[in-house]
């Protein structure tokens, strides 16, 4: 295929009206400068060949094409535009007729781009084919599937379809692009995504079957848009609680369900982030880790509002899913029931104070495993990593440390193989 080394700027930026945002990125805006200019700006190719080689090298999926050519369709796949949302929603068949001819004409001027010969731009610099990413991601994801069908499609116009499959089944924007999010607080409220979450599967853990059974049938249900309930996954440190919300992520991530997660500290701003979430056509999560109060803390009102008694109803595509080490949330001291204080109804406030948990329509318990359990959690692990377990090792398990938990149990797993790799 002959590349051009020269656009004119009408044929690309003045001629792209909904994906104008991806026009607008900065490694796309330089690359259209560079061409029009002929690449006469040796400080605009380095900026250029800085910002395609952090966009490739740390990319988790194998490079479509060049640096180049990947980076402009994570662009198009991740734009948050009208034809984007509206396939979302209701696919390509419910979108108008003048919205889509506009997106051909949009498609075809950003082939333009895609077959810009950038290496001849910026010959000076190392060619844009020599990237590797920074670790292999799944090789059959849909998104590396598109990617591929439009780097052999000529004729982008007529890739509308795959274009609209794309965002109707896994999302555009920021949804469409992460999976994980976290709330941030600062300057108002937002949701910030993350590049990396955690890849534990439910695969991955051992013991605790039946809840593990709950948690799964429970998000199951949240994806098919049934009723579901919110849940408490309390119990003792290190036996699971956090990696099995975390693993739910990457069971249904491709069903398109999100996880947010938002500290205890945030829980007055639950009302905003489910209006954002209200909105999409994905499913959500909200998950609160390692979640209790102190008697002077007040945040679990806000808790109890969305969970059961506000006026504004939770999301049909939403559930609460929180951690603690206690079952009662609140701090309940005995001096509670005893003391005498100015409250006529003490009672009324020791109420308040327990009926946290029980707005939670499942509560699942994760406690401590007795030594039987705990020596079959090292022996499957150990078996996982190829390690016999001897007594000797039993004995060694035993020892190393007080607290026993999975997560225990998976520590000295992975201090016995580095013992091994050391020799």
């Amino acid at each position: 295929m002959e590349h051009s080394t020269q656009i004119e700027p009408f044929s690309t930026a003045d001629g792209v009206s909904i994906f104008s945002s991806v026009i607008s990125d900065p490694a796309i805006r330089l690359a259209i400068e560079l061409a029009v200019e002929a690449g006469r700006d040796a400080r605009g190719n380095a900026e250029l060949f800085k910002l395609l080689a952090e966009s490739a090298e740390l990319s988790d999926q194998p490079i479509v094409g060049n640096a180049w050519q990947n980076h402009l369709l994570n662009t198009i796949l991740s734009d948050n535009n009208i034809f984007a949302r509206k396939a979302e929603l209701v696919g390509v068949d419910g979108i108008g007729e003048s919205l889509v001819n506009q997106v051909r004409i949009d498609l075809s001027a950003l082939r333009e781009l895609y077959d810009l010969d950038l290496d001849s731009l910026m010959s000076s610099l190392p060619a844009l084919d020599g990237f590797a990413p920074m670790r292999a991601g799944r090789v059959d994801s849909p998104k590396l599937a598109v990617k591929q069908r439009l780097h052999a499609c000529v004729d982008w116009s007529s890739c509308i379809d795959d274009l609209a499959t794309f965002y109707s089944s896994h999302g555009s924007g920021v949804f469409g692009h992460y999976r994980a999010f976290r709330w941030l607080s600062d300057g108002g409220g937002r949701l910030r995504g993350v590049e990396s979450p955690d890849p534990i599967r439910l695969s991955d853990l051992v013991e605790y079957e039946w809840q593990r059974e709950s948690v799964t049938r429970n998000t199951r249900k949240l994806v098919a848009g049934l009723p579901t309930n919110n849940m408490l996954l309390y119990g003792d440190r290190g036996t699971g609680k956090s990696s099995t919300v975390k693993a739910m992520l990457n069971e249904f991530g491709d069903q398109r369900l999100r996880l947010v997660e938002v500290a205890k500290e945030q829980l007055t701003d639950l009302p905003e982030i489910l209006s954002i979430l209200r909105k999409r056509p994905e499913k959500f999560i909200i998950f609160i880790d390692d979640i209790s109060f102190e008697e002077n803390e007040t945040q679990y009102k806000a808790l109890k509002a969305v969970l059961e008694g506000g006026l504004e109803a939770r999301p049909a595509n939403v559930a609460l899913y929180a951690t603690s080490n206690r079952r009662n949330i609140v701090k309940e001291r005995w001096s509670d029931r005893q003391k005498e204080d100015d409250e006529v109804h003490s009672g009324d406030t020791m109420q308040e104070k327990l009926s946290l948990s029980d707005r939670f329509g499942l509560k699942l318990p994760f406690l401590a495993p007795d030594q039987e359990e705990y020596l079959r959690i090292v022996t499957e692990l150990a078996s996982r990593a190829n390690i016999e377990m001897t007594d000797d090792l039993r004995l060694k398990a035993l020892s190393w440390q007080h607290a026993r938990s999975g997560r225990s149990a998976r520590q000295f797993v992975d201090f016995w193989i580095g013992e091994q790799a050391l020799g």
